[in-house]
């Protein structure tokens, strides 16, 4: 019964619902596309934020590699119990803690990622301590303390055992975390490519067999080449939806027109012909 009623509707009907199933693909493409620009902004936002807090990471390591040059020139001072650790080596100190407190700002490492910062934050505040008692000793104590700065990380068979080494070795390591959660966050949710393929593609997949059975309507059934105004449609709505699914994400200043002149298009493209027909309303 199915088969003999599809068989026995008019060409007009058909092609009736074909104009509003491509507009439901035109549609349902704008919507993905609000959502998917708008998380997908957000975690663009968080990334950069990220991208910071590494800057600051390695600020601080640069910082502390001036605090390890301003105790070996304080160690060459004779009266080095006298001067004490001395004015650079404060100054790098305090830059370093000031790039530490920095960095939990773009922390993408969640709470493992703060609790390595302030594990950092701490070594940071020990060995201050340890370089302003140790210059009392003279340069014997420098020495101790720039070795604790310079400590290599302790081994796991041949691994090197993160967060066991000195101060520099825990900075580098501090990085390498925040590097690491760098990535899953580009590579997550709505900025990952194995979800919007086929999220984006799916559609257009769906609008490229609507045009073809609507081109085929109208050359078969009405003797009419099929209207350009439909194909440019298709091709407008491709344009933004392989890009999404791309991650190239676009603007909603140059998204949303095309989407929109698609979907006029698309509609100006079925009407010459439903304008052929008119079925009195029963």
């Amino acid at each position: 019964m199915t088969g003999v009623r599809l068989r026995t509707l008019h060409p007009i009907v058909v092609l009736r619902w074909l104009r509003v199933g491509v507009l439901g693909t035109v549609a349902l493409t704008t919507l993905l596309y609000l959502v998917v620009a708008n998380r997908a902004g957000e975690q663009t936002a968080a990334a950069e934020r990220t991208d910071q807090a590494i800057v600051h990471i390695r600020n601080a390591h640069e910082q502390a590699l001036k605090a390890n040059e301003a105790l070996e020139a304080v160690s060459q001072i004779k009266a080095i119990n006298l001067t004490g650790t001395g004015a650079d080596f404060a100054n790098a100190t305090a830059r370093m803690s000031s790039h530490l407190t920095s960095a939990t700002e773009g922390n993408a490492a969640g709470s493992r990622g703060l609790s390595h910062i302030q594990f950092v934050q701490g070594q940071l505040a020990t060995w201050v301590q340890l370089a302003d008692t140790a210059v009392l000793e003279g340069t014997s104590g420098v020495e101790r303390a720039r070795k604790a700065l310079l400590a290599e990380p302790a081994l796991d068979g041949r691994t090197p055992v993160a967060f066991t080494g000195g101060l520099l070795q825990s900075l580098a390591d501090l990085e390498k975390v925040e590097e690491e959660a760098k990535e899953k966050q580009l590579r997550s949710g709505w900025r990952d490519p194995d979800l919007l393929k086929p999220l984006f593609e799916g559609p257009l997949a769906v609008m490229l067999l609507l045009v073809c059975a609507s081109g085929f309507i109208v050359a078969r059934r009405f003797r009419r080449y099929p209207s350009p105004a439909l194909v440019v449609a298709l091709l407008a709505t491709a344009s933004i939806g392989i890009r999404m699914s791309r991650t190239a994400h676009l603007t909603m200043a140059i998204a949303l027109p095309v989407l929109a002149g698609a979907g006029a298009l698309a509609y100006l493209a079925y009407r010459p012909r439903l304008a052929e027909y008119r079925f009195p309303r029963s």
